[in-house]
């Protein structure tokens, strides 16, 4: 059986000097989107695993290195890389906040900085530095551990069964079925988006919902002409309120898409609408819901 620290080894590396870090986040955007950050968005990686409750802060500040994984959503985890341990300080709150990197990472991906609910006057902050080790194996080795409320361990007690290592990086976030597929208006306004998702959003057409995350109001929509889902649900966030009669005194940061039904690519526009007026008569969106006339 080949485990990880066999790789550790034979890259020059001794498990008594690494730690190995399995990130699984608890937020859904960050939990749904973080192989792709690693790949496209570096530096939002790096500032997310720089600091850490208590117990895992003790475990890094005694080791050299640093191994990173990232949940896939399945159960496996990819290796994201080897971090040298480069330094530690104490950054306040206050800076934290200030930082454009971190600032993002609270914003747009729902990072609290929060201990117990409580948010502490400052952090403990790791300087990871992306090493060359096992580099080529980046986005490719493929781990399934026993996850545990321990996220951060000791690399010479942890049991990594290699699963794969795949002959492509699995750090682009892989499109989900249409049916599983949730977008938000930060993904469709910034840069956290994938290139794979927008592509698929882009060929499809159909029916969609938008909900309101502020009230959970809901409005229902049709996609047929230019760029399909893509393009008609950056049109809808295209402003700071909505674009429609119903929508245009909401605030459009808080809208959540979702497609209801996923139709043919060559389904003419006309048919498309007539399924968007069943599902609008369905889901009652019209007397209770956001499609005002």
């Amino acid at each position: 059986m080949l485990v990880f620290n066999d790789f550790l080894i034979k890259a020059g590396l001794a498990p008594e000097d690494v730690a190995i870090m399995l990130h699984t986040p608890r937020e859904p955007k960050l939990s749904r989107l973080l192989p792709w950050i690693v790949g496209q968005r570096p530096e939002l990686f790096e500032a997310y695993q720089s600091s850490h409750g208590k117990r895992a802060t003790a475990t890094l500040r005694r080791r050299a290195y640093v191994a990173s994984f990232v949940g896939l959503g399945d159960g496996t985890l990819v290796l994201a890389g080897i971090y040298r341990n480069a330094g530690v300080r104490e950054r306040e709150m206050s800076e934290i906040r200030s930082d454009p990197v971190a600032a993002e990472l609270i914003a747009d991906f729902g990072v609290n900085y929060q201990i117990d609910g409580t948010v502490p006057l400052a952090w403990t902050w790791f300087d990871l530095q992306r090493s060359a080790e096992l580099l080529d194996y980046v986005g490719r080795l493929r781990i399934a551990p026993r996850l545990t409320q321990t996220y951060v361990r000791l690399a010479e007690n942890f049991a990594g069964e290699i699963l794969s290592v795949e002959r492509e990086s699995l750090l682009e976030a892989t499109p989900p079925d249409w049916r599983r597929m949730v977008v938000e208006a930060s993904d469709l306004r910034l840069r956290s988006l994938p290139a794979a998702w927008a592509a698929r959003l882009q060929g499809w057409r159909g029916v969609y919902i938008i909900v309101d995350q502020s009230d959970g109001a809901r409005y229902v929509g049709s996609a047929y002409g230019k760029d399909n889902f893509l393009g008609r649900w950056r049109a809808h966030v295209a402003r700071e309120t909505g674009a429609t009669v119903g929508t245009a005194s909401r605030a459009t940061g808080n809208f959540r898409f979702a497609i209801l039904e996923r139709v043919s690519p060559d389904m003419v526009a006309e048919d498309v609408i007539r399924l968007e007026q069943s599902w609008i008569y369905r889901l009652d969106t019209r007397e209770k819901g956001l499609n005002r006339n």
